[in-house]
């Protein structure tokens, strides 16, 4: 698990969002009623005019920029009348099937105040209901269009017998389309689902508990073992969790997958699983395994892509990542894992435009949080990753990887007592990963002996004979460059490459190679990810799938969604 611990290495691609536990409003007095009668679609409020079906804002005639999700939003709380409407309900209405919190929804609407010209501080349209939601400044009054002159029906005998025979096909057809109710046990699964898709670690114990609870009614179910496996492998992968949780997430997953053997969630779960123990090459036999079974599924499609980014097979990761067969905002951490890989092919500033739109806008997104700051520092823009780092951290999304690349930052502006500082942290956040327990043995108070620096050399040099992880060889890096072996600290960064590390903006910019950054041997490193990097970028180029907003060579008409 160490390389997954470096801020630069590429992001994992693990699901779920959500901010914390939500109350049911209680029950607000209307303060008018609607009239009843047939669906209003135009709304006046104030002085906006709102046309639901054309999707339209208008004041005093003119059209006001009120679009996609603004508006999506602002229909939400008109249709809701004057009530209160939830986080929960805007986040399902107006989002769904995408995972965001309740910080999203935040954003979205001081959005679409700035395009209404309303002020929070004394909000006219929509007012913040705290710790509840929304809900509009004044109830909305129905735009009421007289509606067309009901013709004299001709034949009205005739006109009866039609309407009375349709309502009864109707009536037949619906009673056979009608669905069962779900069973007592479904129910609990898709409420478990719905959770674990929220995300963040509260929600994330909350579908554990309900997936329990399905397999103690159900022990062999394939889906409620591979829900309990994958809520348990998030545990470590997503909220710095025991490797235990992994542990016990792989034996969930090897369950699920001998009772359903052609259940393609179970396969999911297994690659989950070994993705979360450091398994990647079994990790991608089991998401390759899933993909067989449905080739629907993009979330497992873009799991696979993260790890072929891992192995350096940048092409393999960008096409997996646009060979999406359903709507692509349903895989949540895509954006960033398409930001990383465009970065690594060279193509930056799409890269860092991917990046900071998914920072901006989805706050909640642990590793958005991570991805924005690591670029601009592995671009040379110190300061900005500074501020960037600094927003993320009041975020909630406290992550290791997040604070070394603060600890970076302050090596390089020479503060080493905040440097050892935020490389003890990242040891308290994963006290049982190697990685950042060097960094902060190696920048602590207390100076590592050399007797102690040899038996973690030769530690982690045995440790590494089974990791297939090529960041981890940076710690062998560091710990070889504190005892003077230059040659061999470089040597190190060698098998990183060769095992698929492509990112040499980290390695130039990083202090944390300054000792040997000037030697020769290391400039070769960097020449040898420029050239396969190179070779994989003329893959993409000269690929039918390749990308629209990149410079393609080929002709051939390309439809890949971005």
């Amino acid at each position: 698990m160490a390389a997954g611990l470096h801020p630069l290495a590429p992001v994992h691609p693990v699901r779920g969002v959500s901010h914390r536990a939500r109350h049911r409003p209680a029950a607000v007095p209307p303060r008018r009623r609607l009239i009843p009668g047939p669906r209003v679609r135009r709304y006046r409020l104030l002085d906006l005019s709102i046309d639901l079906d054309r999707q339209t804002v208008e004041r005093g005639g003119t059209r006001l920029d009120v679009t996609g999700l603004s508006f999506r939003l602002l229909a939400c709380l008109v249709e809701h009348g004057e009530h209160v409407v939830t986080f929960d309900q805007l986040m399902e209405a107006v989002w769904a099937p995408a995972l965001v919190n309740e910080e999203t929804v935040t954003q979205r609407v001081r959005l679409l105040r700035q395009s209404l010209g309303d002020d929070a501080r004394a909000p006219r349209y929509i007012r913040t209901v705290r710790s509840r939601g929304y809900q509009l400044g004044e109830p909305p009054i129905p735009d009421l269009i007289e509606p067309p002159r009901r013709r004299l029906a001709v034949w009205p005998a005739l006109a009866a017998v039609v309407v009375l025979g349709a309502a009864a096909f109707g009536a037949s057809f619906l009673a056979r389309e009608e669905k069962p109710a779900p069973s007592a046990e479904q129910q609990i699964l898709d409420r478990a689902q719905w959770y674990a898709r929220m995300g963040q670690r509260d929600n994330n114990e909350r579908a554990l508990a309900l997936y329990d609870r399905a397999l103690h009614e159900a022990p062999d179910d394939a889906d409620a073992l591979s829900g309990a496996s994958r809520t348990r492998a998030a545990r470590t992968c997503l909220y710095n969790g025991s490797i235990d949780d992994a542990s016990d997430a792989l034996r969930l997953a090897r369950r699920a997958v001998a009772v359903g053997p052609d259940n393609p969630g179970a396969w999911s779960a297994l690659g989950y699983a070994r993705d979360c123990m450091g398994d990647v090459g079994g990790a991608i036999a089991a998401y390759e395994s899933a993909v067989r079974l449905n080739p629907d599924d993009d979330a497992t499609r873009s799991s696979a892509a993260y790890l072929y980014q891992e192995q350096g097979r940048l092409a393999d990761a960008l096409h997996a990542n646009l060979d999406m067969r359903g709507d692509p905002s349903r895989v949540r951490y895509r954006e960033v894992q398409l930001a990383r890989e465009y970065d690594l092919l060279g193509f930056t500033a799409q890269a860092g435009q991917r990046f900071r739109q998914v920072f901006e806008l989805s706050p909640d997104n642990v590793f958005g949080n991570i991805g924005w700051p690591a670029y601009l520092f592995a671009h040379g823009r110190f300061d900005e990753a500074r501020s960037a780092v600094t927003e993320a951290r009041h975020r909630d999304t406290a992550r290791p990887e997040l604070a070394i690349l603060d600890g970076e930052l302050a090596l390089r502006r020479g503060d080493k007592a905040a440097a050892a500082n935020a490389f003890a942290e990242a040891h308290a956040l994963r006290p049982e990963a190697s990685l950042p327990e060097t960094l902060a043995l190696l920048y602590g108070e207390t100076p590592l002996g050399a007797e102690a620096l040899q038996q973690r050399i030769i530690a982690t040099r045995k440790a590494l004979a089974s990791d297939p992880w090529p960041a981890s060889r940076f710690e062998l890096s560091w710990l070889l460059q504190a005892a003077g072996d230059r040659r061999n600290a470089i040597a190190a960064l060698d098998d990183a490459v060769a095992m698929g590390w492509r990112d040499a903006g980290y390695l130039r910019a990083s202090p944390l190679f300054a000792p040997i950054a000037a030697d020769p041997a290391f400039q070769d490193v960097i020449e040898s990810i420029d050239r396969r990097t190179r070779a994989e970028r003329d893959r993409v180029l000269d690929a039918t799938w390749c990308p629209t907003d990149l410079p393609c060579r080929t002709s051939i008409p390309r439809d890949m969604p971005l």
